[in-house]
């Protein structure tokens, strides 16, 4: 990566640093973030490995899936997929009691048991569709915490000159988990063998697994973490943050740094409290939803999960082999393998954006990369769909119309590329940095359960939507112009209302808000730039005025 100007390359971690000192970018923060990133892997794997599930025909013929009807077997692959999302709601809602009561490490530790016990219940289920239902809920209440614990722990203790960079390496745990479900999906079906009696059973126990191996890393690495220094600050544990912070930043507690930080810290703490409207749970939401500055930010994040989750990515991912199917790839292997590259694809995206471009070229900037992307890809596929006839697993396309096959499995790629980049990566970023600190667990576990209810929705809605009008859905076509749609007016929104947030502090993103609602999309970022340079000239005068006062 190279900067503006072109020449010699630049390295990524000294690349707009800002005041952030060298001592920061420690061994320290990149185990937490390792730590805490890695748990986008539970929703990862979930949709990986479900997606999978779904299409083997043991695992339906062991439910009895195999003898249902078309709209009926829709419904019930919805249900199933679905349910993870239903728990996924409550866990969203639990984080935020448990986040500000037992601290972000304490709320890991219960969220990796939940999380296990429910996938335990699923792998036990010996044909019970009931207790598959159970085990994905308890599971989804895991998982669902998630959401909201690591990506608010990673920009608390994340320098602001790369909080994009630490918070992405949640959401690119997403698709690491992705990929590695898909290849495990591949990889059973081709070494265990169809013929054997019990077939799903390791079919399900060795990809499923992986769950349970994720979750168990997770709650080991929490032993070796400290404490979000701002939420030892909300529970009045000063010393504790100070010593905390100073061991992330890689200084001592009584440097310059560390003191402006946890003075800056306790100064926008102090204010938030004197702004509160009321007490208790009334105080939290008058604060939230009657103060305009802060229910921009609520809007701001309702407003692209729900954009976000009904452009149709997510949708893909969940069910990416019946999606391949549509598009002409025919067999169990080669489905379960496009699918496996289709994570690699997302993965390497996810990872790229964290890199090159969230704190580079900035929020809004790479959110438009990607929206333009998935747009036009979803766009192909519907001109596809709707020009060629879906074909069943014995039909043949003309060369004309497999050129045309192989494009739109390419866009496919395309659309998970663009997602990872753009919409996956941002509803995460900025649910986790724009909300003030009193409120910051509260909001994002609203938006969190809004999150996982689109999903839910989604998941439940996009079977019967694959089904053709005569049996009440929308046919592929009508499905993916519904997505090209979604996916425009998404764009449109986002440039319009979401502030570019890149390179500020936490403490001071409330300087984003302060225009009209109108106005803060296109013109928050330098009105609150306007703002930093005087409280800057103020903050040099008063130091002057001390400094001479002191000679004097």
């Amino acid at each position: 990566m190279t900067g503006s100007g072109g020449g010699k390359p630049q390295n990524i971690f000294k690349l707009n640093r800002g005041v952030d000192p060298p001592e920061a970018f420690n061994w320290r923060l990149w185990f937490a973030v390792f730590s805490f990133g890695i748990m986008g892997a539970a929703r990862g794997v979930d949709e990986g490995l479900i997606s999978g599930t779904l299409a083997k025909r043991q695992f339906a013929h062991q439910l009895g899936l195999d003898s249902l009807d078309d709209p009926h077997l829709a419904k019930v692959k919805g249900d199933i997929s679905s349910m993870v999302q239903i728990g996924s709601v409550g866990g969203a809602a639990l984080a935020f009691i448990l986040c500000d009561r037992i601290g972000r490490l304490w709320a890991t530790r219960q969220l990796c048991l939940l999380w296990i016990f429910g996938i335990i219940i699923f792998l036990t289920n010996n044909g019970r569709l009931g207790q598959v239902y159970a085990g994905r809920f308890i599971a989804g209440l895991g998982i669902g915490q998630t959401t909201v614990v690591a990506p608010v722990y990673l920009s608390e203790i994340a320098p602001k000159s790369i909080r994009g960079l630490c918070t992405c390496a949640f959401s690119g745990s997403v698709y690491l988990g992705i990929m590695l479900a898909y290849f495990a999906s591949w990889g059973s079906e081709l070494h265990i063998n169809e013929g054997s009696s019990n077939q799903w059973p390791p079919m399900q126990v060795v990809p499923t697994s992986m769950h349970i191996m994720f979750a168990g890393i997770i709650f080991i690495l929490s032993f070796f973490n400290k404490e979000s220094p701002r939420y030892l600050i909300k529970r009045g544990k000063i010393d504790q943050a100070r010593t905390n912070l100073a061991r992330i930043r890689g200084l001592d507690s009584d440097s310059d740094y560390v003191r402006k930080e946890l003075a800056g810290i306790e100064n926008q703490l102090a204010e938030e409290q004197e702004a509160t409207l009321g007490q208790g749970w009334l105080g939290y939401l008058k604060e939230i939803f009657l103060m305009p500055n802060n229910f921009y930010r609520i809007y701001i994040g309702l407003g692209s999960q729900l954009l976000s989750q009904w452009s149709g990515a997510q949708s893909i991912t969940i069910y990416a082999p019946d999606f391949f199917a549509l598009l002409g790839t025919k067999g169990q292997n080669e489905k379960l393998f496009a699918t496996a590259i289709l994570g690699v694809v997302k993965f390497v995206a996810a990872i790229s954006c964290a890199l090159f471009l969230i704190d580079i070229i900035g929020r809004k900037r790479s959110l438009a990369i990607g929206i333009a992307l998935q747009a036009g890809s979803m766009l192909y596929i519907a001109v596809f769909l709707t020009a060629v006839p879906q074909l069943d697993e014995e039909g043949v396309f003309t060369p004309s119309q497999k050129h045309a096959s192989t494009g739109a499995i390419v866009m496919i790629y395309l659309s998970g590329f663009g997602w990872a980049m753009g919409w996956n990566s941002i509803q995460y970023l900025l649910n986790s940095e724009i909300y003030l600190l009193r409120i910051r667990a509260i909001s994002s576990s609203i938006v969190m359960c809004f999150h996982f209810a689109n999903q839910y929705g989604n998941s439940k809605a996009v079977p019967s939507m694959l089904l053709t009008r005569p049996e009440g859905g929308l046919g592929p076509a009508g499905t993916f112009w519904f997505f090209t749609v979604v996916t425009a007016l998404g764009g449109v929104w986002a440039w319009f209302f979401i502030p570019e947030t890149a390179g500020r502090s936490l403490e001071g993103m409330d300087r984003l808000f302060s225009l009209r609602w109108w106005q803060i999309g296109r013109r928050g970022k330098d009105d609150a730039k306007q703002q930093d340079e005087i409280i800057a000239a103020a903050d040099l005068e008063k130091e002057a005025q001390v400094h001479l006062e002191r000679v004097v």
